[in-house]
């Protein structure tokens, strides 16, 4: 009784800083990953940490455990803010992991995430990101701030890697924030850092593929917390408005080198200041723009 108790009240914890997105990237709190555990995760062989978000996050798990010989996955929510919906559905996703894989160990819930970090990426200087290179949408800077925060922890495990369920389509839908020249600046931002970001299933892009992995029918975007964002990228005819070449130099000359700089303060164990280091590199990109039309 008094382990049902302690889960619930964790999972009530946990629920509680979903809603009010406090700043865990550098180290989550010690009630959520006690030092004790710190040093036993940091001695596993075989652990890895694995996106918590939506169907195709848990069927990367899968796909990943199969082929690499994970035996031990450590699940990560991050929030970003800009969702909504139910934290039980986030629950949910860790509990369909944990009964596709009864031979592995899915150690408790880890939630972390910044909204100050995804502001500087995605909201403060929008009308710069237009100037500057051509388009907005917050999708692409959120997904490498979904990565990016997850590797401070990956450091702090011993460099382990992270699964994620980035697919470059999904039965014919393109995300701009999945296309192949986005997941391949997604990899080499976390190879910059010494870490593996495990991508198993971006080829895959039959949905019903993915259905197979999962063996349980769960709809695409369904029993998921949504983003007031969605689908945001895309003209009313359903077209992707942004150009590969615009959405390259903005992970290059912006988002990229925000990014690095933010995680290379909290590996320093350091709150950064999001807005400033946004805001000055934004100054060298409208600089470099001004001295160089073309």
């Amino acid at each position: 009784m008094m382990g049902k108790q302690l889960t619930k009240d964790r999972g009530d914890m946990l629920s509680l800083v979903f809603r009010d997105k406090p700043e865990t990237i550098a180290r989550p709190p010690e009630w959520m990953l006690p030092e004790k555990q710190l040093s036993a995760y940091r001695r596993m062989n075989d652990l890895a940490i694995v996106e918590i978000a939506g169907r195709d996050s848990v069927a990367a798990a899968v796909e990943a455990s199969s082929r690499n010989g994970y035996g031990n996955l450590l699940p990560v929510y991050a929030y970003t803010g800009t969702e909504y919906g139910s934290w039980s559905n986030v629950e949910e996703a860790v509990n369909r992991l944990t009964r596709r894989l009864p031979e592995i160990r899915i150690h408790p819930l880890l939630v972390v995430g910044s909204p100050a970090f995804w502001r500087a990426l995605n909201g403060r200087f929008i009308p710069d990101l237009i100037d500057t290179f051509g388009h907005y949408t917050p999708c692409t800077g959120c997904h490498l701030y979904l990565h990016a925060v997850r590797i401070p922890l990956a450091k702090m495990l011993g460099n382990v890697p992270v699964i994620a369920g980035e697919r470059k389509s999904h039965s014919g839908s393109i995300k701009i924030n999945q296309v192949p020249e986005a997941i391949d600046f997604y990899r080499r931002f976390a190879n910059t850092f010494g870490v593996i970001l495990d991508l198993p299933i971006a080829d895959i892009t039959d949905d019903q593929n993915i259905t197979e992995i999962l063996e349980t029918h769960w709809k695409r975007g369904k029993d998921q917390p949504g983003c007031v964002f969605s689908g945001n990228y895309k003209r009313s005819t359903g077209e992707v408005g942004i150009r590969t070449a615009e959405l390259t130099r903005f992970f290059n000359n912006f988002a990229g080198p925000v990014a690095e700089s933010v995680i290379s303060a909290c590996l320093e164990n350091r709150i950064p200041d999001h807005e400033k280091i946004a805001r000055d590199i934004m100054d060298r990109c409208r600089a470099g723009k001004s001295s160089n039309p073309s």
